[in-house]
């Protein structure tokens, strides 16, 4: 079982097909030979280069892995930024919440 190997910025960014400037070869006679690639980063805008084991280079490297978000979504879920803790500690309360709501909801239906 192969992993799919793909290439990320220092900032934590996949880099896609869009976001490649150049690629090249890197041909060595001894050792193993690599894929030279150059982007820039859709994120963070900083310019980087990866060289890949050619073995480990495969076609869909730089493929943007698809998802089920629209276009809409994605640019609501970018715009509102990380979750910080106070809003997880919210979502905690609130989902603790919902166990008490499922027990009412029990208690009313044996009550009928």
């Amino acid at each position: 079982m192969s992993m799919k190997s793909f290439i990320k910025c220092n900032c934590g960014q996949r880099i896609i097909t869009k976001d490649v400037m150049q690629t090249g070869y890197y041909l060595r006679l001894f050792g193993p030979s690599f894929v030279y690639v150059k982007f820039r980063c859709s994120r963070c805008k900083k310019l980087g280069e990866q060289f890949v084991k050619q073995e480990d280079w495969e076609d869909g490297i730089l493929r943007d892995i698809p998802s089920e978000k629209t276009s809409d979504e994605k640019t609501k879920f970018e715009t509102m930024g990380p979750i910080d803790i106070h809003e997880a500690i919210q979502a905690h309360f609130e989902l603790d919440d919902l166990g008490r709501l499922t027990e009412k909801f029990a208690q009313r239906e044996e009550s009928k």
